[in-house]
């Protein structure tokens, strides 16, 4: 017998209905799954859609020439990642939004049309940004005139027009690191006016050698005096047996050594940085000590415009049919003073020169009219260089109707031009005086003539038309004037406003979609130079977007009107309308 055992029989009743299957219910299949198996993946290329739009950056950077991008390359030593390589993983990951080394460096390792592109070869992220950073730069245009060939050869774009535009994007920089140059003109003043009263003070220099020599080699022959009185006091202490005498000494001493630590670690090194600051600042008001070449610009926050001073660069951007066609970095913040070497920049490029150019209010000036028909130099040219559709600030009120009726405006009064003079509203003449030029912060001279009225003194209009406590004055510039009515004329044209129209459509479209769909809105790289390469290859990815959706529609049109098949790429070194038929 064992413990705890029994040998009676305990038995349950359990209730068994007996059921039936139905005929509905089927028997759960699923397709067979393991991702603990070995695999051998033979082709990454069919992993890849046929629209896809790596296989657009894979055309685009196949079809340019070997030596463009292996000139970069001394030869020698370690074989170096293929360039081409290198292009097109930045490019694709530029398409994806991805835009730092590390995360592109992330991708090559787990996205498979980047792997494709990589073929399979791993750079890191420090030869990323090598290449991006130190090698693109000296290719960059070149490329970017290269895909604009591939895109006229596509037929989306002709360059017989452009629109011009510029936006603001933030520099790489802290918002709190800023330097501004009248700051620093003031505080070099101050300094300056110290070490002339230090100068004077010790009677070193005459008032010809002051002229003679440089502020810090005045300061350097200073230091020299009071080393050499250090010397003799300190002999002078030596010689000398009253105590009291030899604590005068030495506080005399104690008083020439601190002047001469003032010199040397205050006052000349401020000097130099001073100077140094200067030669950053150029012409401009402010920079970046992050990025020294960023220059602090009023940044729009909100839709409410709320927004506050950033580092920024201005880039200007030309577009057609909302491709960009050229792009260049400035580090002023207005539009108006960019405009002539952004064209100057296009104009000089292996491609058609635009015969239109349509840009906004902010573009118009009388140097810019001038300069769009050649005579900047105030004389007749043979040709225009091209047709400037630019609207000056006054062109839209010009339409209102109270504008036509404003008495303030000398445009409304009677000019009589065999008097060379105007009749103002309360009939009195308002007769030429003299000539006057105005130079404008580009150096540029403008002519104008001033006219003065007769009496203002009892004129009912005088609070409506002036401010001036004497007689109204009317500055008057003819060539400005002359160059608005060829402008205006230009906008009311038929065909030249309805390309004005597409202004807007056109190149805000592609800031829009630069900031909000790429989010493109910060720099990653510092210093004018990394910054204009790392737009050059955002616009390359935006036009590839862009072109991938416009093959893409178009084989779609062509499969609706059953004429074709959706085959949007080919491995095809060039760029066609790819499609076959049926």
């Amino acid at each position: 017998m064992y413990p705890n055992h029994t040998t009676e029989q305990i038995s349950l009743t359990i209730d068994v209905k007996e059921t039936s299957v139905s005929a509905k219910e089927k028997k759960r299949v699923f397709q067979p799954y393991t991702n603990r198996q070995m695999m051998m993946i033979l082709d990454l290329e069919q992993f890849i859609p046929a629209h896809h739009i790596a296989r657009a950056v894979d055309e685009m950077v196949e079809s340019m020439p070997d030596d463009l991008l292996e000139k970069q390359y001394r030869g020698g030593g370690r074989a170096p990642y293929h360039p081409k390589m290198l292009l097109k993983v930045i490019l694709y990951a530029y398409t994806q939004k991805v835009y730092s080394s590390r995360g592109i460096e992330r991708m090559v390792t787990e996205n498979i049309p980047m792997m494709w592109l990589a073929a399979m070869q791993t750079p890191d992220h420090r030869t990323i940004n090598d290449f991006r950073g130190i090698r693109m730069p000296e290719i960059m245009e070149e490329v970017f005139e290269q895909f604009l060939l591939q895109l006229i050869e596509e037929g989306v774009i002709d360059l017989h027009h452009i629109f011009v535009d510029g936006t603001k994007i933030e520099a790489n920089a802290n918002k709190y690191s800023f330097v501004w140059g009248k700051a620093v003109q003031n505080y070099d003043q101050k300094l300056r006016e110290k070490i002339q009263a230090l100068v004077k003070e010790v009677q070193v220099l005459t008032e010809e050698e002051m002229n003679e020599y440089g502020i810090e080699t005045q300061l350097e022959k200073v230091a020299e005096t009071f080393e050499k009185e250090v010397v003799q006091i300190t002999e002078a202490i030596e010689r000398e047996a009253d105590k009291e005498r030899k604590k005068s000494l030495r506080q005399e001493r104690s008083a020439k050594k601190k002047q001469i630590k003032t010199i040397q670690t205050d006052y000349l090194p401020r000097l130099q940085k001073y100077e140094q600051q200067r030669q950053i600042l150029g012409e401009r008001n402010s920079y970046s000590k992050t990025d020294t070449d960023a220059t602090f610009m009023r940044m729009k926050e909100d839709h409410m415009k709320n927004g506050q001073l950033k580092a920024a660069y201005n880039v200007q951007a030309a577009t057609q049919n909302q491709y960009i066609v050229g792009y260049e970095l400035f580090q002023r913040p207005g539009d108006v003073r960019c405009f002539q070497p952004f064209m100057e920049k296009l104009m000089a490029r292996n491609l058609r020169v635009p015969e239109v150019v349509v840009a906004d209010a902010g573009y118009a000036s009388e140097y810019n009219y001038l300069y769009a028909l050649g005579e900047e130099d105030r004389e007749e040219a043979e040709d225009p260089r091209f047709q400037l559709l630019a609207p000056y600030n006054t062109y839209l009120k010009e339409k209102k109707r109270s504008f036509k009726h404003q008495k303030k405006n000398a445009k409304n009064w009677l000019y009589l031009e065999e008097d060379d003079c105007f009749i103002c509203p309360n009939n009195q003449r308002v007769e030429f005086i003299k000539y006057q030029e105005k130079t404008t912060k580009d150096g540029f001279v403008q002519s104008f003539k001033i006219y003065e009225c007769e009496d203002c003194s009892e004129c009912p209009f005088k609070s409506s038309c002036t401010t001036a406590k004497g007689n109204r004055q009317v500055h008057w510039n003819t060539i400005y004037e002359e160059l608005k009515a060829k402008a205006k004329k230009a906008l009311e044209d038929e065909h030249f406003s309805i390309l004005y129209a597409q202004r807007k459509v056109d190149v805000e479209t592609v800031f829009g979609n630069l900031k909000g769909n790429l989010s493109f809105t910060r720099f990653l790289l510092r210093g004018l130079v990394k910054t204009r390469t790392e737009f050059g290859l955002i616009a390359i990815a935006h036009n590839l977007r862009k072109l991938v959706r416009h093959r893409l529609t178009n084989s779609l049109k062509m499969i609706k009107n059953g004429f074709g098949k959706l085959l949007v790429f080919q491995n095809r070194f060039h760029f066609r309308a790819y499609w076959t038929a049926p």
